[in-house]
């Protein structure tokens, strides 16, 4: 079943109203018809409002509403990325998967070792075009909330914005002990804010390491192998998901 998301206002009682590029996309793309049942979510609280196409007007899509189920989708805690700014077209993969995965926010990151330099223009329009791809992840998988992309920061600024998660991790290669590892993530509680720090394609500097053990930020280890930017915070929130998941 189709999943897509539309403002809270535009739930009203037993309509729902879809307009945009949803409606192009339900008429146009998917040619869907009157009597079709599809799934909405409004990106803000963990319902799922299951509706029957009523009808198509010149801009939008009427349904009918036929229940609300509680999605339970979300994982019991909340995770945000704290993603360093890879090279290429790689933000836009770490965003879908991450979506897919659970993150309930993504922070873009300019670290010491980036290669990638963003002035203000090219950043509203790259945070612009990240949001649509963490929509569009969110429809694909089914998500009760659209995960919010958030403003390029520097890596001081990320610490400090940090400091509202109960858990901080930093994957770092140097960093030994899997036994270790292993224990931090068995102590991670529901409800938790937990936040997630990763280096660009050539790592943390040492320097920001210590900074951000200062700020209290705990080093831990992905194993002997060095994974790749697009792929350390992929695996953090699968350790995560599976660790929070159990507990429920």
């Amino acid at each position: 079943m189709y999943h897509f998301f539309v403002d809270k206002k535009n739930i009203s009682g037993h309509t729902i109203i879809i307009e945009g590029n949803d409606y192009n996309h339900i008429k146009n793309v998917l040619r869907m018809r009157e009597g079709e049942e599809i799934s909405v979510g409004n990106g803000e609280d963990e319902n799922e409002y299951r509706c029957v196409i009523e009808e198509f007007e010149e801009d939008r899509v009427i349904c009918k509403l036929l229940f609300v189920k509680e999605a339970n989708v979300e994982l019991p805690s909340k995770v945000i990325l704290y993603q360093c700014l890879p090279k290429a077209d790689k933000m836009e993969m770490i965003i879908q998967k991450c979506v897919e995965l659970g993150v309930s926010e993504i922070i873009p990151v300019a670290s010491k070792r980036c290669v990638v330099k963003l002035d203000d223009k090219k950043a509203a329009g790259k945070i612009t075009r990240w949001q649509a791809i963490a929509e569009a992840a969110g429809k694909q998988s089914k998500r009760a909330i659209v995960p919010l992309i958030g403003q390029v920061k520097r890596f001081s600024e990320a610490l400090e914005d940090a400091q509202r998660a109960d858990v901080k991790l930093i994957p770092y290669e140097l960093c030994e002990g899997m036994n270790e590892t292993k224990k931090v993530f068995e102590n991670i509680k529901e409800g938790q804010t937990i936040a997630i720090f990763i280096g660009p394609e050539g790592g943390f500097d040492e320097s920001e390491i210590k900074e951000a053990v200062k700020c209290g930020i705990l080093p831990v280890s992905l194993g002997k192998r060095i994974l790749r930017t697009e792929t350390a915070g992929m695996t953090v929130i699968s350790w995560i998901s599976f660790v929070l998941e159990v507990q429920s």
